[in-house]
């Protein structure tokens, strides 16, 4: 599809990406027919914005008409259509009374040298020059300050590279001015000593993979109040931190392109291979590199795969990096992040009134997690995990390991004791107040540390039985697990909490063929999944149960649970 540089190339993109005539990812395929259905809402009653084809053609001549790349032997940056189709986006949808920007937010996730850094820098210049905001301050942000001087750089270059901004623009070592309207570009990572007094009016987060919590992300978003149409963009690939803010935004935009909530402020633009599509096939993949055959060339990336492929840790990163797709680093994980997606399945709890199940709990050391859950076998063949973990607030307080305790306690998934260690009692009272909505067969538990808890549960009426630590007991477990989640099978209602527990889990092989659970280190808890784990063999037990010749059969879930 030849598509003509004289105008915003925003909706042919579409058009063509809708058309099958451009390969592109079901999510880039989501965004494009967004756009489109979009366009037919204008005018609607309950859809305020407009597409202004001319304000989103204003930040895409500026780069082309004044920045110039900085690597490679390129005269002038001409973006390419998909670039069209987010920058047009992100500044042409407005507000049809106001004209205010309709996107506060955008995520634009694609595969390593697509020019991304480019991008930015070029947007970065006009935001804080023609984007008719006085005192405009952007930030270039990552997550070292390594990382953020990498764009704020190659801003600097593209200044001194084009005669007209440098003539405009005044850079320094720590921020670039523009003195018309008294604006600054400024670079600003996580571990920056001053992180008060921002106003921030365009920010762009670079490679926000590697970001562990919402620190800087809040400090920013917190800073835009006073702002007219501030603009936020998440640029970034794929990465191996799975429980950080790019995981959460990527889930969230899967919904929104799903339909499954809405969001008319975010703009999403995901370019990665789809689950199904063969890895070995050059072809897959340009849907995670859109600009493959300007920047990219595909004879390279195939010389690469090639010499990579065969060795695990590299294979990893060619996966993660050039196709754009979230795999663990250690070919030892439990499960791939793909894998846990295929468990995304929602339930109404309140429909598991009254229904059997098998509860557990993992007592760790009194001043970390501790993690209780129940499972529930449902007619589907499929099983629902209800999980909770306590957490003492002064390891909150702490704050040493970047773990997000106040969201997840937001969303009722951690409860933050005042005392300086978890009360068995506090597990205890959340099996009795569960056993008055559910009713609990037994629960099952690792003995280490439990003696006290057990009797006190028994005494209160409840069956208790050992699941020994052992490879003997915990390997079939962990094999069934594994094949549930494979197909898709456990549904724990997208609790982070409980994600992040699965994400941090790896696997110590045997040479006799036995695994058991292991975490991939001293900060990476695992004491929900432990819980999940004991539960699991004992459900496992009752779905199969020895007959009169001694051969197993296996039950179904409504004969045994109604």
């Amino acid at each position: 599809m030849i598509l003509s540089d004289s105008k915003l190339l925003t909706t042919e993109y579409a058009k063509g990406v809708t058309s099958h005539i451009i390969t592109t990812s079901k999510k880039v395929f989501q965004a494009c027919q967004r756009h489109l259905k979009d366009l037919e809402r204008q005018g609607t009653k309950k859809f305020p914005y407009v597409f202004d084809e001319e304000k989103g053609h204003r930040p895409v001549e500026y780069i082309q008409r004044f920045c110039k790349p900085s690597q490679g032997d390129y005269d002038r940056l001409e973006l390419q259509p998909w670039q069209h189709f987010i920058v047009g986006s992100l500044y042409g949808w407005v507000h049809k009374d106001s004209g205010v920007r309709r996107f506060k937010e955008g995520l634009i996730f694609v595969g390593r040298k697509n020019g991304k850094s480019t991008l930015v820098s070029g947007l970065s210049l006009y935001s804080s020059s023609k984007d008719g905001e006085n005192g405009a301050r952007v930030y270039q942000l990552a997550n070292s300050k390594e990382q953020a001087k990498e764009v704020f750089d190659e801003c600097v270059a593209m200044v001194k590279s084009s005669p007209i901004l440098n003539r405009h623009f005044d850079p320094t070592n720590k921020e670039i001015r523009f003195g018309r309207t008294m604006s600054k570009i400024i670079p600003l990572a996580t571990d920056s000593k001053k992180m008060d007094g921002k106003n921030c009016s365009f920010g762009v987060f670079d490679e926000i993979h590697e970001y562990k919590n919402y620190k800087l992300i809040n400090v920013i978003k917190n800073s835009t109040g006073a702002r007219k149409q501030p603009l936020l963009l998440y640029i970034t690939t794929a990465g191996y931190q799975l429980d950080g803010p790019l995981v959460d935004y990527y889930d969230k935009a899967a919904d929104v392109l799903d339909g499954v909530i809405d969001d008319e402020r975010c703009f999403y633009f995901l370019a990665e291979l789809d689950e199904k599509d063969d890895l070995d096939n050059p072809e897959n993949w340009i849907k995670a590199n859109p600009n493959l055959g300007t920047t990219l060339k595909l004879e390279t990336l195939i010389e690469e795969w090639e010499s990579r492929k065969h060795i695990p840790a590299e294979r990893s990163d060619f996966i993660t990096k050039r196709l754009n797709l979230f795999v663990k680093s250690d070919e030892q994980s439990f499960l791939d992040y793909s894998v846990i997606k295929r468990n995304d399945k929602v339930i109404n709890i309140e429909t598991l009134k009254n229904r059997n199940c098998i509860g557990s709990f993992d007592l760790s050391e009194s001043e970390d997690f501790t993690s209780a859950c129940l499972e529930f076998p449902l007619d589907t063949g499929e099983v629902f995990v209800l999980s909770h973990s306590w957490i003492p607030r002064k390891k909150v307080l702490a704050d040493n390991e970047k773990i997000p305790y106040l969201e997840f306690a937001k969303d009722g998934l951690l409860t933050i004791v005042d005392e300086d260690y978890i009360k068995l009692e506090q597990v205890y009272d959340w099996f009795v107040a569960k056993s008055k909505i559910y009713t609990i067969e037994k629960i099952a538990y690792d003995p280490a540390k439990a003696y006290r808890l057990v009797k006190d549960l028994e005494s209160y009426g409840f069956v208790t039985e050992i699941v020994r630590q052992g490879p003997l007991t915990l390997t079939p477990g962990l094999r069934d697990l594994e094949t549930m989640f494979m197909d898709g099978k456990v549904i724990f209602n997208k609790n982070r909490l409980l994600r992040w527990y699965i994400n941090n889990v790896k696997l110590k092989k045997n040479e006799n063929g036995s695994w058991l659970p292991q975490k991939q280190n001293r900060y990476r808890k695992i004491d929900g999944f432990a819980a999940m784990l004991n539960s699991h063999i004992k459900t496992m037990e009752i779905l199969t149960t020895p007959q009169g010749n001694g051969d197993i059969e296996f039950v179904s879930v409504s004969d045994l649970f109604g």
